[in-house]
C-alpha cells in the first residue's frame, strides 16, 4: 500500500465548495461527528469531540511533512501522530510546534523535516499527489484505489484489500 498525502481543499474547490461538505451541511456535520465517535469508540482509539472546533485544518504543513517523513521507516507512524494531534489532542496542525512534535515523537529531527515541508521538492510533490487525486476522481479520504477501482471510506480498506486480491 503506498500511502499519498493530498489536500481536499482543491479536490473540494472543483466541485464547488469553498470548505468541508461537513461544515457546508451542518445535519451531515453532526452525524460526521457522531460517527467518528462511535467509530473510535468501536476501535479503542482516544478521540475528543473539541476537535470540531478546529474543523477543518489547514492540512498543507501537515502533508507536505508526510510527504518527507513517508521516506522514513516511521514515516506511517508520524502520519498517524499527526491525526493523534488533531483528533484526539486538539491541537493546530498547521502550528510547526504540533508538526515538530510528531516528528520527535517518531524518532526524527524536528528542524531537519520542518525544513524539508518547506523546501520545493515537498510542495511540488503535494502538487502532484493532489492532481493525481483528482486526475482518479478521487473526491474525499481515505480513499483507495486498486487498478481503476475507487473505494471511499476508511470502512471500505477491507472491500479494497478483497479486490486487490481478484486483480
Amino acid at each position: 500500500m503506498i500511502w499519498k498525502p493530498f489536500l481536499l481543499g482543491p479536490i473540494f474547490k472543483a466541485q464547488g465548495w469553498d470548505t468541508s461538505p461537513f461544515s457546508i451541511y451542518p445535519e451531515k456535520g453532526e452525524n460526521m461527528w457522531r460517527d467518528l465517535e462511535r467509530r473510535a469508540e468501536k476501535y479503542g482509539l482516544p478521540f475528543n469531540r473539541a476537535a470540531e472546533d478546529l474543523f477543518p485544518q489547514n492540512s498543507v504543513l501537515a502533508a507536505r511533512a508526510a510527504i518527507a517523513c513517508l521516506h522514513e521507516d516511521w514515516g506511517h507512524e508520524f502520519c498517524r501522530r499527526v491525526f493523534h494531534a488533531a483528533f484526539v489532542e486538539a491541537r493546530d496542525i498547521s502550528d510547526p510546534d504540533t508538526i515538530a512534535d510528531c516528528v520527535e515523537a517518531c524518532g526524527g529531527v524536528p528542524r531537519i523535516y520542518l525544513h524539508m515541508a518547506y523546501a520545493n521538492a515537498q510542495k511540488d510533490a503535494l502538487r502532484a499527489n493532489v492532481e493525481d487525486a483528482r486526475s482518479q476522481r478521487i473526491y474525499g479520504a481515505p480513499s483507495f484505489v486498486v487498478d481503476d477501482e475507487l473505494f471511499w471510506g476508511d470502512d471500505r480498506l477491507e472491500d479494497a484489500f478483497e479486490w486487490a486480491k481478484r486483480v
